[in-house]
């Protein structure tokens, strides 16, 4: 049976080229610039309608696709083998410890040439599950003001010193924690209280390093939860949000794009309601 597939209408789709790479890059809407990065297996429906979330509170959205099939459904197969193509990829190195990735001077590079085409005090970059990490080694750019760290994943959490790992090198944390103390840099982590792949020990690691500069949000995950969220739950601002009635990780996307909002927009702009 052929994947199912969005086909992206609205999405303006190019390639963009920074620090050496290339993958296709999609856009959408007005107002100050985010750089949503997808999670695995890509650039999915789900992925999509958040992006589109985004694009209806006010915001241009870019969408970096550099893993997966844009558009396609998430399955078993699909995802399993984009795990594995990853795994061993030069540009991720998703088991690699205080290390310095190829992709996040890419988005570094996306996350500048949108800043130039958009209002606003800089922009945001979200990343989710296997790229959770990657917004915050994003935050190295200037023009990145709002970093979103949407259970971060990377390195992957087999060990205890990687599962202490902040997803970034001693050298490019120095510079995010500088920018917190002099550029009034904050950053929004998001995790679910029983999800091992973001392990707590991960945002123990940020909450000590970074102080009141990390906003966390942990949402009850645990046996009997109010939510009925399963202890496997994982994708706080995607998957897991439920509309009718509210749960809390649509209170969660809620106070993202609040983030945003509080960080991004100039004094006397406005912009649409959630």
């Amino acid at each position: 049976m052929a994947a199912s597939s969005s086909d992206l209408s609205g999405w303006r789709r190019g390639p963009f080229t920074g620090a050496g790479l290339t993958y296709d890059c999609f856009e959408n809407g007005s107002g100050p610039g985010v750089v949503l990065i997808p999670e695995i297996p890509g650039l999915t429906p789900e992925v999509q309608a958040f992006g589109e979330h985004l694009v209806d509170a006010g915001f241009t959205v870019v969408i970096p696709s550099p893993f997966g099939t844009p558009g396609r459904d998430p399955s078993m197969g699909y995802t399993l083998r984009t795990v594995a193509r990853l795994c061993v990829s030069k540009e991720f190195r998703a088991f690699a410890r205080d290390a310095e990735r190829p992709i996040t001077k890419y988005l570094r590079a996306v996350a500048a040439d949108l800043a130039t085409r958009t209002p606003g005090r800089g922009v945001g970059v979200i990343g989710m599950c296997f790229t959770g990490g990657f917004a915050l080694a994003a935050a190295v750019e200037e023009s990145v003001v709002a970093p979103v760290l949407s259970q971060p994943s990377v390195p992957f959490p087999v060990t205890r010193t990687m599962r202490q790992d902040p997803g970034l090198s001693r050298r490019e944390f120095e510079i995010v924690k500088e920018r917190t103390r002099n550029d009034g840099l904050c950053v929004l982590g998001l995790r679910f209280s029983k999800d091992r792949a973001a392990p707590p020990e991960r945002f123990a690691t940020l909450r000590a390093e970074l102080g009141d500069a990390f906003e966390v949000i942990e949402l009850d995950s645990g046996p009997g939860n109010p939510d009925g969220f399963k202890s496997s739950a994982h994708a706080v601002v995607t998957h897991e949000v439920r509309t009718d009635p509210p749960n809390s990780a649509y209170r969660a996307r809620a106070r993202t794009v609040e983030f945003l909002r509080e960080r991004l927009v100039q004094q006397g702009e406005t912009q649409p309601h959630d």
